[in-house]
């Protein structure tokens, strides 16, 4: 299949009063065209930053791309200039952000926000671009969009501004879309609606997704793929059916038996995973879960595992799939 991006050994940090914050600590990962890819972990674990520093949105300073590269259709983009991004950002790559009451401009109507991109990246006149609001913005589900169209985002809900932020990411029918936590803000019925949309949307448009998301929910409702990360690093890969029915890494074991499930006894409490996650200020020497894990070996506090393959389609970093592991447990 053909890759629309790919990122190899990311690292990123921020240089803070405290010291330096090694947020993402050597990331690789990959997306095909047309592929929907997760990526889950806990707060703080770097898929947010990951994400920004996909569009190089990071600040810097105290943002700090320190090495690694990001290849968006076979082109590096971590070299570009502001001025060259801006070519790319909601023309090529799209981006839904986390909160759309923080995001969208309070001081311009949403078709504004919409026209804004249509003029600058797809060339179009103002009235054409206006008409082309209001068609995305029917597509994206919002009622009466002739009349929305020329409302402030304080005049829509929380549903219909998500809705207004995928219309503006989409505005251009950008190759690649970054969705980070498009649903954290919603009710569980209007986030139904939109993982719907996103799922009609992606068909329609072949477009790729990246979708950042602790719901777990809602990554086997619309992902292919799914990417693990704790403490700054990728710990596990693999497809949804991998992931959820054959998790390796103790990290992903402890997410998914954290998670109600309708099944299972209903007395029956949650498990949590226990303690909480290293300083990525003095990030570990190995294993970041290593203090948290139940399996821990003198190893993990030593050495930090390398992605290891169990199968064509699921890598994990965790010693106890490593071979040699495999062959002592097993004697």
């Amino acid at each position: 299949m053909e890759r629309i991006l790919e990122v190899n050994d990311l690292h990123v940090s921020f240089h803070t009063y405290a010291g330096e914050v090694k947020a993402v600590r050597g990331v690789n990962f990959y997306v095909n065209k047309g592929e929907a890819v997760a990526i889950v972990g806990e707060s703080g674990c770097g898929k947010s930053v990951t994400a920004q520093s996909l569009m190089k949105l990071i600040p810097m300073p105290p943002g700090e791309i320190k090495q690694g590269e990001i290849l968006f259709q076979g082109e590096n983009i971590v070299n570009k200039t502001n001025k060259e991004m801006e070519a790319i950002r909601g023309k090529d790559i799209g981006m839904i952000f986390q909160d759309p009451m923080t995001s969208l401009n309070p001081t311009m109507t949403v078709g504004n926000q919409i026209v804004e991109g249509l003029v600058k990246h797809q060339k179009m006149s103002r009235s054409a671009a206006h008409s082309r609001a209001i068609e995305l913005l029917e597509m994206v589900g919002i009622p009466q969009p002739d009349k929305r169209v020329d409302q402030y985002p304080h005049q829509f809900s929380g549903g219909m501004r998500q809705r207004a932020m995928i219309a503006i990411a989409l505005a251009c029918s950008p190759k690649l879309l970054i969705a980070d936590e498009p649903t954290t803000a919603l009710d569980v019925t209007i986030q139904a609606q939109i993982l719907e949309l996103m799922k009609e949307l992606q068909k329609k448009m072949d477009t790729s997704i990246i979708l950042i998301t602790h719901d777990l929910g809602v990554v086997a409702e619309v992902c292919d793929r799914v990417i693990v990360m704790y403490a700054g690093k990728v710990i596990e890969t693999g497809t949804v059916d991998d992931i959820f029915y054959n998790p390796q890494h103790p990290y992903t074991k402890g997410l998914l038996r954290s998670v109600p499930r309708l099944d299972l006894n209903k007395d029956e409490p949650l498990t949590p995973i226990f303690g909480t996650p290293p300083d990525l200020l003095r990030p570990p020497v190995g294993c970041g879960f290593t203090a948290r894990c139940e399996s821990a070996m003198r190893v993990c506090q030593e050495i930090d595992p390398e992605l290891t393959e169990v199968s064509k389609t699921q890598q994990t970093a965790c010693w106890l799939q490593h071979p040699l592991a495999k062959s002592r447990i097993g004697s």
